[in-house]
């Protein structure tokens, strides 16, 4: 996702649909329909009325209420309750939690194939169980990352000055063009590494293009052809049940 310097941001309703109406300084309108709730976005060039931008939303209707019903439609997770047999995800695969009491240091470990081992203190809260959790998953993600960095910074001719991971409640992730800085949402730590791949490109990419632009575009299918693929399969996964978009 872009930074968001410089944009102007404000919200109507379309026949009932809420749209969201970023303006910026690009040639040509964008619209998009966003997971988990189907939130319906325009990037507009600056020179655009709102009549336009309105008319514009009306002739993608169809389109729009489609998209939203299949994100509606998605599978998603309840609140997790941290308890033996609950479902959690690793690296795109479903294991099922093992909550271990023990009087040591809490931490996670995977079990083969199915099963996510969870040490905790005797009497720790759900809460508790899940900051051990989420710690393990950050620093799993944090593993993976520098990697990826090596790998496609040279291929794109860009460098980051800084990244880093957190929970995130809009987007996957983001690129402050400006300050050369990259965030990655935690949540990734869940899916598969060809989704995180997707995601640190698509970030990457926005050191060559701030927009969401035709040559943004242009750019990711230049280097990571298959990127429709991923993002298709990202949005497709199980969600959690934080309300959160891209």
């Amino acid at each position: 996702m872009s930074d968001p310097a410089a944009a102007e941001s404000r919200s109507f309703q379309v026949r009932g649909i809420r749209v969201e109406v970023v303006r910026k300084d690009i040639k040509n309108l964008h619209l998009g329909v966003y997971p988990p709730l189907g939130r319906v976005r325009v990037a507009v060039p600056l020179v655009i009325s709102d009549e336009a931008v309105r008319l514009a939303v009306i002739d993608k209707l169809g389109w729009i209420k489609r998209q939203k019903a299949r994100f509606v439609q998605q599978p998603r997770q309840s609140q997790r309750e941290m308890v033996n047999g609950e479902s959690h995800y690793f690296l795109g695969k479903r294991y099922r939690l093992r909550v271990h009491e023990v009087d040591a240091p809490a931490r996670v470990a995977v079990r083969g194939l199915a099963s996510l081992d969870l040490f905790v203190r005797p009497g720790a809260t759900p809460a508790q169980r899940e900051d051990t959790l989420l710690r393990w998953y950050r620093a799993q993600l944090k593993a993976q990352i520098p990697a990826l960095l090596e790998k496609w910074q040279p291929i794109l001719g860009v460098q980051a000055s800084y990244w880093g991971v957190k929970k995130m409640k809009t987007k996957w992730g983001s690129c402050n063009h400006t300050a050369q800085r990259l965030w990655i949402n935690l949540e990734l730590a869940k899916k598969s590494t060809l989704c995180l791949e997707y995601i640190v490109v698509h970030e990457l990419v926005h050191l060559l293009e701030r927009n969401h632009t035709e040559r943004f575009t242009l750019l990711m299918n230049k280097f990571l052809p298959n990127w429709r693929q991923c993002r298709a399969t990202l949005n497709s996964g199980v969600l959690g049940h934080e309300v959160w978009q891209y």
